[in-house]
C-alpha cells in the first residue's frame, strides 16, 4: 500500500513481554488488511460510501485467507464465524439490520459495520465456492484488469466474475441488497430398497427494518454425507459422480437424491460454513455424537458441539429461569470430552472444541432470555465437565507447559490455548487450590498469554491471591498505556457481582480518560460486552452504560455511536430486562445535543 496507513498504536506495537498471542494475530491481520488495500481499495477505489463493501468486504476476504495460509486453515475460518455468529448474526437479527450495501445513511461513520466488513467477505467467499478456484480468479483478474485506477461499484465487481465464467449472478446479487441472515432447514429420508438418500433443503429470511418481504437467495451449500466408520461417501446425484459437493440452493425448497448410498448416513450441511446461514436438522443426539467425534470437516466438527451444546444450555437455562436447578447432560458430557483424545495433534483445534457456546449466543437463540439463568446452566455444565475429567485436565495443564523461548507461532500458540483452556476448567469452583493454581500461573508466567489467563481466572474469585495479582499487574505495566488497558479490561469481564461498583471506581483512577477511545473501550465497551453484568437484572448496567454515552458523546461521537451498539439485543431478554433497557436508550436519545451519530444509532435500536 504506496498510501499513508495511520494505524491504532494497539494494532500495530507488540513485544513477547507486553502482547498476547491473540494480539500478534490481530496485528498480523490488520496490518495485511491495510496493505492488501493497494488494490482492492486505492487502486480500485469505490465510486461513492454507498459501495464500501466492494472493498472492505473483499479486502477482509483476502486478509481471512492470508491468515489461514499463514496458521490453521480449519481453526481460522472457526475464528472467522465465530466473530461473523457473535457481532453480525445478532445485527442481522436486531433493530439495526441492513444491507451489506446499505441504501441510506445518516453518517457513513456507523456503517464500519460487520455487515459490511464481515458478511461482505462472506459474499466474497460465496462466489469462490460457486464459481470454483479457477473461475474465481478468473474472475478477479478480469476484474483488476477492467478498473484499475478508477471508481468501481458493486455491480461493476459482479460483472467482471459473469464475464470471465459466462455465468449468470442475477440472483446472487441480492446478497448485497437484502439484509437478514436467511435460516436453511434440512430434511432427509433413505430408502434402503432404491439404495437412495434425498436431502430437502428450504430457505427463510425474516423481515428487516424496511424489507417486509424477501426474495430467494442463491445459497451454496457444501455437503457431506458420512458412513458408519465415519468415512465420507462418494456422493451420485441422479445416478451421476458429482463433480463438486456443493448444492445450490436457488428456490424456497430443492430436493436432491443421491444414488447408490448403501447405507443410513448422516448428513454434514454447510461444511466450512459455505454460506452464511442458519441451519435446521433434526439429528438425534446419537448422530450430533457422531458428527461431534467423526465428521472430517474440521468447521462442522466444531459446529457439531457448538449446536449440541447450544440446545443442551437452552433447556437448561429455561429450569433455571423457572427455579429449578438446571440439570446436567451426562451423555453431553461424555460427548465433549472427545475433543480431549486428540488435543495434543491439535492443540488449538481442541481448545475450540473444549469452549461451550458463548452467553450472547445463547441469547440470541431463545425469546425472554435471563443472562442469570444461561450463565448458570453454563457454569453447571463446565463444572461437571471439568469434575468428570479432572485428571485428563490436569494431565494436559501440566504436559503442555514449555520452556522454550516465547514464539507467538501457530504451534505453541495452539499448546498455550489449550493449557489456558484446561486452566479455566480447572479453577471454576474456587477453592484454596484452584485460588493458588491461578496465582502460580500468573507468577510463573513467562509472556502475556500466560499472565492474562492467570489474571482472568484471578478476576473471577475472592482472596488475597486476586488482589496482589491486580496490584502487581498494575504497578508493572502502569506507564504502559496498551498493557494497562488489559488490567482494565480483565476487571470490567469479571463475573463476579460487585463488577459495576468495581468498573465505577475504575472510572475515578488516575489512568482513565473518556478522551483516550483505546481507554473508553477497555473499560466501559468491555462491560458493555459483559452479558451477565451489563444486562444486569436491575438495569444498573444499562443505567452506568447509557451515562457514559452520554459523557464520551461530545468528545467522541464515533466511539460513543458503537458504545450505544451494545444495547442491540435488549428485544431479546425477558420484560423487566427490556423495560429498564428501553429506558436507558430513551435517556440517550432525550439528550438535546446528541451527535448524529449517537442519535442514529440509538434511535435505531430502540425502534
Amino acid at each position: 500500500n504506496k498510501g499513508l496507513n495511520i494505524f491504532n498504536d494497539k494494532l500495530v506495537l507488540a513485544s513477547p513481554d507486553s502482547a498476547t498471542d491473540q494480539d500478534y494475530e490481530l496485528i498480523e491481520s490488520v496490518v495485511a488488511h491495510e496493505y492488501f488495500h493497494n488494490w482492492t481499495g486505492n487502486r480500485i477505489t469505490c465510486r461513492d460510501w454507498f459501495q464500501l463493501c466492494l472493498k472492505e468486504g473483499l479486502t477482509v476476504y483476502r486478509d481471512q485467507e492470508f491468515s489461514a495460509d499463514q496458521r490453521s486453515r480449519g481453526v481460522q475460518r472457526i475464528m472467522d464465524v465465530k466473530s461473523l455468529r457473535a457481532r453480525q448474526f445478532r445485527e442481522d437479527g436486531g433493530p439495526l439490520a441492513h444491507p451489506v450495501r446499505p441504501d441510506s445513511y445518516q453518517t457513513i461513520d456507523n456503517f464500519y459495520t460487520a455487515t459490511v466488513y464481515e458478511k461482505g467477505a462472506e459474499l466474497c467467499r460465496m462466489l469462490h465456492t460457486i464459481l470454483g478456484a479457477e473461475g474465481f480468479r478468473k474472475g478477479m483478474d478480469l476484474y483488476f484488469q477492467r478498473h484499475d485506477g478508477t471508481a468501481a461499484t458493486v455491480e461493476d465487481f459482479a460483472k467482471a466474475f459473469e464475464d470471465a465464467t459466462g455465468s449468470d449472478l442475477t440472483q446472487f446479487r441480492r446478497w448485497w441488497a437484502q439484509a437478514g441472515t436467511p435460516t436453511v432447514k434440512a430434511e432427509d429420508h433413505f430408502d434402503a430398497s432404491s439404495q437412495t438418500y434425498t436431502l430437502t433443503l428450504s430457505q427463510d429470511t425474516k423481515p428487516t427494518p424496511g424489507q417486509p418481504d424477501k426474495l430467494t437467495f442463491h445459497i451454496p451449500v457444501r455437503i457431506g454425507l458420512l458412513g458408519g466408520q465415519g468415512q465420507d461417501l462418494a456422493l451420485h446425484i441422479d445416478g451421476q459422480n458429482s463433480a463438486r459437493d456443493v448444492l445450490m440452493l436457488t428456490e424456497s425448497s430443492q430436493t436432491f437424491r443421491f444414488k447408490c448410498v448403501t447405507e443410513k448416513p448422516v448428513p454434514s450441511v454447510n461444511r466450512g460454513f459455505s454460506a452464511p446461514v442458519n441451519v435446521e436438522i433434526a439429528l438425534s443426539e446419537k448422530d450430533r455424537q457422531f458428527l461431534l467425534a467423526r465428521d472430517s470437516d474440521a468447521f462442522n466438527r466444531w459446529d457439531a458441539g457448538q449446536q449440541y451444546g447450544r440446545a443442551v444450555l437452552i433447556e437448561m437455562a429455561r429450569q433455571a429461569a423457572g427455579g429449578a436447578t438446571p440439570k446436567v447432560n451426562d451423555a453431553f458430557v461424555e460427548a465433549f470430552s472427545y475433543a480431549l483424545r486428540d488435543a495434543r495433534r491439535d492443540p488449538e483445534f481442541a481448545s475450540l472444541m473444549l469452549m461451550l457456546p458463548i452467553t450472547s449466543e445463547i441469547v440470541q437463540a431463545m425469546d425472554d432470555a435471563d443472562p442469570d439463568a444461561i450463565f448458570a446452566a453454563r457454569m453447571a455444565l463446565m463444572k461437571a465437565f471439568a469434575q468428570r475429567y479432572r485428571g485428563q485436565l490436569e494431565e494436559l495443564y501440566h504436559g503442555l507447559k514449555s520452556n522454550e523461548p516465547y514464539s507467538p507461532n501457530h504451534e505453541q500458540a495452539g499448546k498455550r490455548s489449550l493449557r489456558n483452556t484446561c486452566l479455566r476448567y480447572l479453577t471454576l469452583e474456587e477453592t484454596a487450590q484452584a485460588r493458588t493454581l491461578a496465582a502460580h500461573h500468573y507468577n510463573a508466567a513467562g509472556n502475556m498469554t500466560d499472565a492474562m489467563a492467570g489474571l482472568a481466572m484471578l478476576a473471577d474469585m475472592d482472596g488475597v491471591e486476586r488482589t496482589e495479582a491486580l496490584g502487581h499487574f498494575e504497578a508493572r505495566w502502569r506507564d504502559t498505556p496498551l498493557v494497562l488497558d488489559k488490567w482494565f479490561s480483565v476487571q470490567a469481564l469479571s463475573c463476579r457481582t460487585d463488577t459495576l461498583a468495581s468498573v465505577k471506581a475504575l472510572c475515578d483512577h488516575p489512568a482513565f480518560t473518556r478522551t483516550n477511545p483505546n481507554r473508553v473501550r477497555s473499560l466501559t465497551g468491555t462491560f458493555a460486552a459483559n452479558v451477565l453484568r451489563f444486562n444486569a437484572g436491575d438495569g444498573s448496567g444499562y443505567d452506568f452504560v447509557a451515562s457514559e454515552i452520554l459523557a464520551v458523546d461530545p468528545i467522541n461521537p464515533q466511539v460513543a455511536a458503537r458504545l450505544a451498539g451494545a444495547f442491540e439485543a435488549w428485544r431479546r431478554f425477558e420484560p423487566k430486562r427490556r423495560a429498564h433497557a428501553k429506558a436507558a436508550l430513551e435517556r440517550i436519545v432525550a439528550e438535546p445535543s446528541l451527535s448524529t451519530n449517537t442519535r442514529e444509532m440509538a434511535s435505531r435500536t430502540l425502534g
